[in-house]
């Protein structure tokens, strides 16, 4: 069993829950995006599979492995893509492994952003949001998650689906060089920004 599995199986435990199957297959696919050449993938499984909630934990494992990630969270509105860091910063309250990661003066530990104890020299939090129109310039990512920024408000016109698609484009000068890009959702159109032919 891989760190990835065991830190899942003990957030798990923390709720008095075992780990679905799918929830496994999930995190497989999530890690392989992560270490795969392309370092870019697509999640979409039906709805209240635990999508979010996984990719939440898989966000929290990242840090932990490799506290020098830093993470930038998309989603169609702000409040949205705060739900995924005040998930991620509950993760990190609670995980038996995470205790350490809390830093004493919590400066950045808001329902916006996120700072770990890292290395030193790092400017952006280990954690950030915005909407998917909200200002990301200037910022840099390793990893980059758009949970959810496909919704019938941002794609139900075909300029709005154009919108979208540049301004998704845009993240190539956010993400860093070998950086990962998740996306996470559900097509609401059938010219849905998740085709890719």
């Amino acid at each position: 069993m891989n760190q990835y599995h065991q830190f899942l199986d003990a957030w798990n435990s923390v709720l008095g829950m075992t780990t679905p199957a799918h929830h496994y297959r999930m995190t497989d696919f999530l890690v392989d995006v992560l270490e795969s050449d392309a370092h870019r993938g697509l999640l979409m499984a039906f709805r209240h599979s635990g999508k979010s909630t996984i990719v939440g934990i898989f966000a929290t494992c990242v840090l932990f492995l490799r506290p020098e990630t830093r993470i930038l969270i998309l989603s169609a509105q702000a409040h949205q893509a705060t739900r995924m860091v005040m998930h991620i910063r509950n993760i990190l309250e609670n995980h038996p492994w995470c205790r350490d990661m809390i830093p004493k003066n919590r400066r950045e530990w808001a329902e916006n952003k996120i700072t770990i104890n890292r290395p030193i020299g790092i400017r952006e939090p280990s954690v950030v949001c915005q909407g998917i129109y909200g200002n990301v310039t200037g910022m840099r990512a390793d990893l980059i998650i758009c949970d959810d920024v496909e919704v019938p408000n941002t794609c139900n016109t075909g300029q709005k689906r154009t919108a979208i698609r540049e301004r998704l484009r845009e993240l190539d000068f956010v993400l860093s060089p070998n950086g990962s890009m998740v996306y996470i959702g559900t097509p609401h159109t059938l010219d849905t920004i998740y085709r890719t032919n």
